[in-house]
């Protein structure tokens, strides 16, 4: 019980240290605040001093009330927007890596899902028989497409499933993947 509950909690702090950050969405969202910002600093410091805006506001902006129908409707946007941005926030984005496994509980180690696609391919590839082979990583499962020149295809099929799921014991992987292994055509 103490194993896996060990091994559960690794995946899972592996996974957060692997997840990606909000680095696109927090670049955005502080160049408009910072340009709204400094609009605004801009528009109080001219009126506190007596001068004029550098840029003029269109006089239909300058004459709204909150009666006026376009505040209702401007609130409600902003209220989405400020709403979709904390759900961005919130929401944890996708790990690019694959979490390895890892004995020292201060380390974690991921492979790409490119460069496991690839190892696992090579994997199927060493099978005899199999001409080529494609990997697709999914949520749950791994699915192997294999081309191949055998008449044997079950037995085939079986080996291309053993190699593959030995090479991610292999390496360690944290994630629970079922390898699903199919014949895409056969070759002649």
């Amino acid at each position: 019980m103490g194993v896996a509950a060990d091994s559960v909690a690794g995946r899972r702090a592996a996974m957060r240290a692997l997840r990606p950050g909000r680095t696109p969405a927090a670049v955005a969202v502080a160049s408009v605040i910072a340009l709204l910002g400094w609009a605004l600093t801009a528009a109080v410091v001219a009126v506190m001093i007596g001068g004029s805006l550098p840029w003029r506001l269109p006089p239909r902006l300058l004459n709204i009330t909150p009666a006026d129908p376009a505040v209702p409707v401007a609130a409600v946007g902003m209220i989405v927007c400020g709403v979709g941005l904390v759900a961005l926030a919130i929401v944890p984005g996708r790990p690019r890596l694959v979490p390895l496994e890892c004995r020292d509980p201060l380390l974690a180690m991921g492979l790409t899902r490119a460069g496991l696609r690839r190892t696992l391919a090579a994997s199927a590839r060493e099978v005899e028989h199999v001409r080529r082979a494609d990997v697709h990583i999914f949520r749950r499962r791994i699915e192997v497409a294999v081309v191949a020149d055998a008449d044997r295809t079950g037995a085939l099929l079986r080996e291309v499933g053993a190699a593959v799921g030995d090479r991610l014991s292999g390496l360690g992987v944290r994630s629970r993947h079922e390898v699903v292994v199919r014949l895409r055509r056969r070759g002649g």
